[in-house]
């Protein structure tokens, strides 16, 4: 798997970004009961900011895998989300969708980090209840559904490979 690059994923954002903000308040009116403009608006301006901390989260989450000497745990899954994030085509594919193709991938970088979370010390302690609340509510139960799925199948495959890479350690010993 290749290492995380986030100049990748700062890129696909600059490039969604580019494309302006009308797609994703088409997007955000039909995922809205009835909102007027400025609150079609204000989710639009959430959504985005929402979308932009997604190098920030990741790096974050990186750095704190060094400094726990957890980098070989906790990359594998930053690289999926990575992965994940950047490849054009996924449930709402930004090449189409342009900012709203993006919801998909930051609910599942955030439902990741959340993840990791869950252990017995968090591990970054960040509250995310908010910003998946409101992907939730952007990208609709069916998809969160989905990609909470993946997150749990991101988990288990990395402690699947780590089992593995110790029972390979325990047996060279």
């Amino acid at each position: 798997m290749a290492p995380m690059d986030l100049g990748d994923v700062q890129a696909v954002i600059a490039s969604a970004r580019a494309r302006g903000t009308d797609v994703l308040e088409r997007y955000i009116r039909k995922r809205l009961r009835n909102p007027d403009e400025a609150e079609v608006r204000e989710a639009g301006e959430v959504a985005l900011e929402i979308i932009e901390t997604v190098p920030v989260f990741l790096a974050r989450a990186a750095q704190e895998a060094e400094e726990r000497n957890l980098a070989p745990v906790v990359q594998p899954l930053l690289d999926r989300a990575v992965i994940y994030f950047t490849r054009p085509v996924d449930l709402i594919p930004e090449m189409t969708h342009g900012l709203a193709g993006l919801l998909d991938d930051t609910y599942l970088v955030l439902r990741i980090l959340e993840n990791l979370d869950r252990g017995p010390t968090p591990f970054l302690d960040w509250d995310l209840e908010y910003p998946l609340t409101f992907l939730r509510s952007l990208v609709g139960p069916r998809i969160a559904r989905d990609l909470d799925e993946l997150s749990i199948m991101a988990m288990q495959d990395v402690a699947d490979h780590m089992s593995s890479f110790w029972n390979q350690v325990g047996a060279e010993a």
